[in-house]
């Protein structure tokens, strides 16, 4: 009997502005499938960065257990689930877009991983990630840092996030057979 490999814990942002509660929905659906979906933070709504004339966003942090590397996932996994949700990536990196997905943290780890930092520097410096990373996560230390993630957050404020009770994704995340409206049993 070979030894079973640790899973991995990572804490994934994702982010929409075009269908964003069916994208979303989506997203985890897709994640799902190559690993566990233990914990989904509220969804917070921001406005689109730098651009008023787009419609603001939806935001959550997934915590997802998973045998895949980091790298597996900022290079295969993230892409693969963009591109079939209908992401077209573009030069302009303002662009609306059904789906945005960004590995925050993984594991303990504070390393480069395929041109991406570890932790994500977006923990401190953007509201709408750092908010639902300490819904989940709030006395966990940002990994190489001294503070909690529920520390940083209450450092950026929430000044034009709202968290929005109206919009659950944790149920759907585990149980997708279930968010089918109207389908009849």
């Amino acid at each position: 009997m070979s030894p079973t490999r640790p899973r991995n814990e990572s804490f994934l942002s994702l982010g929409s502005n075009l269908e964003p509660e069916l994208h979303l929905r989506q997203a985890l659906q897709e994640l799902t499938r190559h690993g566990r979906v233990r914990a989904v933070s509220s969804v917070w709504e921001s406005p689109a960065l730098g651009r008023p004339d787009q419609p603001r966003y939806l935001n959550a942090v997934v915590r997802f257990e998973t045998d895949l590397s980091a790298e597996d996932l900022i290079c295969r996994l993230i892409p693969e689930i963009e591109k079939r949700l209908g992401r077209v990536r573009s030069a302009d990196k303002s662009a609306s877009r059904p789906i945005d997905i960004d590995l925050l943290v993984f594991n303990e780890e504070t390393q480069p991983v395929a041109g991406h930092r570890i932790p994500s520097p977006e923990i401190q410096e953007r509201a709408f990630v750092a908010w639902p990373l300490a819904e989940l996560a709030p006395g966990r230390s940002c990994p190489g840092g001294n503070r909690t993630f529920r520390e940083i957050a209450e450092a950026l404020g929430a000044r034009d996030l709202t968290r929005r009770a109206d919009i659950q994704l944790m149920h759907n995340a585990i149980h997708p057979e279930s968010s089918n409206e109207g389908r009849s049993r």
